[in-house]
């Protein structure tokens, strides 16, 4: 006779607690199978941080001024923005070609550092207000602003814009790279756009929004 049959022609009283224990076994088996899931699933899913650091920000420019930066600086994805204010000379100053030919891509044809709308001399939305991730492109350091024309340490002829202490790389003011220096690219704009006359949003523009 098999087990089976032994079992199915035990005493009739002993067959319900029988049935119970299987029954609670396979239900311990089930549970651990879904808790071991749990933290497998959450793995995919992102966190709140996570998502709230590649949200759109909104920016309050009610406070820049010409030739200041706007502080403290505003972050997005991580990654400092640089909110630059522009005085008519400033934006007269990016519009000439003769202080162009200094630069590395004046006419920012490297089209994965700007959106379309930024592909002007001053490689904003707004000539008078620039908005830039504040990563220097050649090794991730953040530069430093020096807005004011007038002589550097670091260059006699300065003209304004951002420096990188890191390794010497120079930016005008429009972000645009200078010839010879470490960084190979512009600075990037990310996309972007005005709420009002005194709010941006940084993360959204007409394609991403």
């Amino acid at each position: 006779m098999s087990r089976d049959d032994a079992n199915a022609s035990g005493p009739p009283e002993s067959r319900p607690r029988r049935y119970f224990l299987i029954a609670a076994t396979s239900a311990t088996a089930a549970v651990g199978a879904f808790g071991a899931a749990v933290p497998f699933v959450k793995a995919w899913v992102p966190s709140a941080k996570a998502r709230a650091a590649g949200a759109p920000v909104t920016i309050d420019v009610s406070r820049l001024k010409a030739g200041e930066m706007l502080g403290p600086i505003p972050a997005w994805r991580g990654q400092p923005v640089f909110v630059v204010g522009r005085s008519a000379s400033d934006v007269r100053q990016l519009e000439r070609e003769q202080d162009q030919a200094d630069l590395a891509d004046p006419d920012s044809e490297n089209l994965e550092r700007q959106p379309a709308y930024a592909r002007n001399p001053w490689r904003s939305r707004k000539p008078e207000i620039g908005v830039y991730l504040g990563i220097c492109t050649h090794l991730g350091c953040s530069p430093k602003y020096h807005g004011e024309i007038k002589p550097e340490p670091f260059d006699p002829d300065w003209q304004g814009g951002f420096y990188c202490p890191c390794h010497g790389s120079r930016f005008d003011l429009a972000g645009r790279v200078v010839k010879g220096v470490p960084a190979p690219d512009n600075l990037d704009v990310p996309p972007h756009s005005f709420l009002s006359d005194t709010e941006i949003i940084v993360g959204v523009d007409e394609n991403t929004a």
